[in-house]
């Protein structure tokens, strides 16, 4: 049996992502993670025994299964909630040029009916809008194209008008029709620009922002019985006569203007009235059998109401971008780490707790104060201490010099002998136990320095100055703020080693292709 997965199918799980996302009872947070991937030379820890970051080798691509979604929580670093400012739905670039040929938006291309220019099967593959110079977003509604002229010709006038009303774009005459939708805000530039993608406004449906909802009203037919736009003349036939005709369908209230040359071939057509609730329509030219020389007039459909009504589906909005930000604003995020995963985790729980976590940002790493040290631990080093039962093990994500806080994960490779997985070996029963840090007068080896016992609190002084520490200390030991071993991770990319410090920020743009 023949089936598909249809375009519309896709932009509804866009926007039903967006909407898990922007409900209250969720929390999605993008996050960084592993500080010490290794290499091919000096392999660290499970699931990283294979190339890394040796040239000309590139990061192993991440696995999917219940096994690695559990390692990839394990070794999290810290996260940044996804909020409504920092996630949008966006579309391919396609950036207005002179001289160009771009595709007119049609309801009917298939692998039968090719888009003329970009000769693709999907209305949403070909240029049929563009983003103009001052980043204002055009749908093409007529090329200059016919059954005469399929490619249509070049656009020579960059369309600026923000008028509610298709127009032509200047006086060259180039056939070309276009309708205004929006402009990208300052705002969203910002954050979501790039070289690929036209970032969309969110909550089209329903934003009350001014000239959202001007283009949104002006789109619905229902309000303004203005649907269809354009007829296309697909064979203008011969021995017609110019006046007004209707457009007969499904819906009610379209007539199209027709003029004829000489011999009474259709030339030009212009939609007097646009109607409304058309999903097929057929002009009634008055004149079957009476010619000798059918023509075929084909009134093209906007998508839903009509065009600018629902922006998502006109434009094919298939893709999410998410945008996150991490700097030294806050101690979740220490400057001096390093990270080689980027991921998105949903509804977290905070630590001991079945809570769901929703603060802005988390730290999963766990923390120790030591009280002094003999040698500063680096990024990915190794950490243990003697505890009751065995050793504690941990791997350096950050130490503040300052502060004396080291932070740490423990990943299950610290328990597995020679980075294997379930090899029998005789001292499995004491060093296969996962064995929590203590706050004892046992040295954290190899820094050489014991935890810092005296110490309670959330906040610090160094010299005259009083620092946060952002996580509450009992007794020189701090938890992650999250239960790792909570929460859905919905993405992941292993990157290329990338190191920190205090005068960068790191700003990460994600897209989700549904």
């Amino acid at each position: 049996m023949a089936a598909i997965v249809t375009d519309q199918f896709r932009i509804a799980n866009a926007n039903n992502f967006i909407d898990s996302v922007l409900n209250s009872n969720n929390s999605y947070y993008v996050f960084l993670g592993l500080s010490n991937p290794g290499s091919v030379n000096n392999p660290i820890g499970f699931g990283r025994t294979t190339y890394w970051d040796d040239s000309p080798s590139v990061p192993p691509n991440p696995i999917d299964n219940q096994q690695y979604l559990s390692h990839y929580r394990d070794t999290m670093l810290f996260g940044n909630k996804i909020t409504s400012s920092n996630i949008r739905r966006v579309i391919r670039k396609v950036t207005w040029t002179a001289n160009t040929r771009y595709d007119m938006y049609r309801h009917d291309y298939s692998s039968l009916n090719l888009t003329p220019n970009a000769k693709t099967a999907r209305l949403y593959d070909s240029n049929y809008y563009v983003m103009n110079s001052d980043f204002k977003v055009y749908v093409c509604i007529s090329n200059g194209s016919s059954g005469d002229n399929l490619l249509g010709t070049t656009s020579k006038d960059e369309p600026t008008f923000t008028d509610l009303e298709v127009s032509a774009a200047g006086n060259s005459g180039d056939g070309y029709i276009w309708k205004y939708l929006f402009t990208i805000s300052p705002s969203d530039i910002v954050k979501f620009d790039s070289t690929e993608y036209i970032v969309l406004p969110n909550d089209w449906e329903t934003s009350t922002d001014f000239q959202i909802q001007n283009i949104r009203e002006s789109g619905d037919s229902s309000i303004n019985n203005n649907q269809i736009k354009t007829v296309y003349i697909e064979d203008g036939g011969s021995s017609y006569t110019s006046k007004i005709y209707d457009i007969i369908g499904d819906g009610v209230g379209a007539q199209v203007s027709i003029e004829c040359d000489s011999t009474g071939k259709i030339v030009n057509t212009t939609v007097v009235s646009g109607g409304s609730g058309y999903t097929y329509g057929i002009v009634d030219l008055e004149s079957f059998g009476t010619v000798s020389s059918p023509a075929k007039l084909i009134p093209i459909i906007p998508p839903s109401r009509g065009h600018g009504y629902d922006i998502y589906s006109e434009l094919g909005a298939d893709r999410v971008l998410v945008y996150s930000r991490f700097d030294d604003s806050t101690k979740d995020f220490p400057s001096d780490t390093k990270f080689a995963q980027v991921g998105i985790i949903k509804n977290p729980q905070k630590y001991s707790s079945s809570s769901i976590y929703s603060n802005n940002t988390y730290t999963s790493l766990g923390s120790i104060k030591v009280s002094s040290v003999t040698s500063n631990p680096a990024v990915g080093d190794e950490i243990s201490q003697v505890v009751t039962g065995g050793t504690a093990k941990g791997y350096v994500a950050s130490y503040d010099i300052e502060t004396k806080v080291i932070k740490y994960y423990q990943d299950r490779s610290l328990y597995f002998a020679n980075n294997q997985n379930q090899i029998d070996r005789n001292d499995v029963s004491s060093k296969g136990k996962v064995l929590n840090f203590e706050s004892s007068s046992e040295d954290i080896l190899p820094v050489g320095g014991s935890v810092d016992i005296g110490y309670s609190g959330i906040t610090t002084t160094i010299g005259s100055k009083q620092v946060s520490l952002n996580v509450t200390f009992n007794q020189g030991l701090a938890n992650p703020e999250i239960n790792k071993s909570t929460g859905d991770v919905i993405y992941i990319d292993n990157r290329s080693l990338i190191t920190r410090d205090s005068r960068q920020k790191e700003d990460v743009k994600i897209i989700l292709e549904f």
